[in-house]
């Protein structure tokens, strides 16, 4: 039984209660949801929502795809997360200072789209997308670095529950609001409206606290450029090379799937922006909620490994999903399944590769890391988003997912050669001593960030 839980008596319960209460109802986890908000809400106004404007005012198969590429900041955003470590803005601080600069040309940006018509011409509207990416990279990374400076040891756990609920709930109101509001009024109304919600957003940025800069962050831009890749061969040797291939292959395939799955909806399904907001969200955060209680439950019994593994096989056959459906014709019910399916195997494989993230970070240089790590994982949807076009225009919806399902097979081999230290397995509850903490692992443990 674990120490301290209170399980003998109702006084440790209602301590344990008025602590998570505490830390739950804090000033800081609101700002956290919010900031979490922000960070969701422009992702899908160069996804989903882009793509679907493009598809109604009739743009061909081959233009949509390359406009996958716009998003190709949030890919390369680790080239300049070393700037934002090493150099200080004159007002706000380390932290704050870039994230309110990040949000004012996010705004900025976004407002501009709106003023557009993709009709008269995709290059002003590509140009202001690039631009909408990059200046939301940079909020994405600055965020994550304040989560990792800020939040306390006992207010990690509650902090990412916050927060992913914060970018949730921001994608939500633009892939259901949004889509609607779209539909029924127009598409440059939509991006005005979250124009006006990020500018809100900003309130949080001012009522945050700025970190205490630490004394071993990057003093000079070469240490800030070297160090975050010298610790990943410290840390893992040649296996290193290993881990970076797998960040950018695991999720190869879906994330190419994800580029082009509002198109299929729209021009192969016939689907209206309601109803892909309907199954999308209904079927798709219910696959969320199954999905995370899943890799919850059956990683510590399986193992980091198996899970990968396992997770990574699952991630891969709901594109066969997709595949059967582009061949047998609309389907509700298909359509429904087929989403919830693939939301709940996504879901588990992305809860095991981010744990494979984190313990491939050390705190010192984790901006630049993490930033890494997360745009290797999108050059399938960012850099290669044109190769689907190409082969949905040639050979059809059903042969782009088949393709798509089998571009998971090098993740899954590469799975089988990383480095034994980002492989330790959670600690099962028959792990537990009688002192209540866990068993020494066999493998020395990676430091955690977040």
């Amino acid at each position: 039984m674990m120490a301290g839980t209170g399980a003998t008596g109702g006084g440790g319960r209602k301590q344990k209660t008025r602590v998570w209460a505490e830390i739950f109802g804090s000033r800081r986890m609101a700002i956290n949801a919010v900031l979490g908000f922000a960070s969701g809400l422009p992702l899908l106004l160069t996804g989903q929502a882009l793509n679907l404007w493009l598809t109604d005012v009739g743009l061909n198969i081959k233009t949509i795809a390359l406009f996958a590429s716009v998003g190709l900041p949030y890919t390369l955003k680790f080239a300049w997360a070393p700037l934002l470590d090493r150099y200080v803005p004159p007002f706000m601080g380390r932290r704050r200072g870039w994230l309110l600069m990040s949000q004012i040309g996010l705004v900025a940006a976004v407002a501009a789209m709106a003023a557009m018509d993709p009709a008269s011409g995709t290059t002003p509207i590509a140009v202001l997308a690039i631009a909408l990416a990059a200046f939301s990279a940079t909020q994405d990374i600055v965020i994550d670095a304040w989560r990792a400076d800020i939040l306390t040891d006992d207010e990690r756990a509650a902090g990412s529950a916050v927060y992913v609920f914060g970018y949730r709930a921001a994608m939500l109101l633009v892939g259901t609001v949004g889509l609607i509001l779209a539909q029924y009024t127009s598409y440059q109304l939509l991006y005005i409206s979250c124009a006006a919600v990020l500018a809100l957003c900003m309130v949080a940025t001012f009522m945050a606290e700025e970190p205490e800069q630490p004394k071993a962050r990057p003093h000079n831009l070469y240490q800030a450029v070297v160090l975050p890749f010298a610790d990943f061969f410290k840390k893992l040797g040649w296996g290193a090379l290993v881990a970076l291939a797998f960040a950018a292959f695991y999720k190869f395939g879906d994330q190419m799937v994800d580029g082009l799955i509002s198109t299929f909806w729209r021009r192969e399904m016939k689907l209206e922006n309601l109803e892909i907001a309907t199954f999308t969200k209904a079927a798709g955060f219910s696959g969320v909620a199954v999905g995370g209680f899943l890799a919850g439950a059956l990683t510590p019994r399986l193992g980091t490994k198996r899970a990968l593994l396992v997770f990574g096989l699952l991630q891969a056959s709901t594109n066969i999903l997709y595949a059967a459906l582009a061949i047998t014709g609309k389907s509700y019910i298909l359509i429904g399944g087929s989403i919830f399916i693939d939301y709940v195997a996504n879901m588990m494989g992305t809860a095991v590769f981010g744990a494979v993230f984190i313990a491939m970070c050390s705190k010192e240089v984790s901006a630049t890391q993490y930033a890494l790590l997360t745009s290797l994982s999108s050059v399938g949807k960012r850099v290669f988003g044109g190769v689907g076009g190409v082969l949905i225009a040639n050979h059809g919806w059903g042969v782009f997912f088949g393709a798509t399902a089998a571009m998971a097979v090098p993740g899954l081999v590469l799975v089988l050669f990383l480095p034994a230290v980002l492989l330790t397995p959670p600690h099962r509850p028959d792990e537990v001593q009688a002192s209540g903490k866990p068993r020494a692992p066999t493998v020395p443990e990676a430091r955690v960030v977040k």
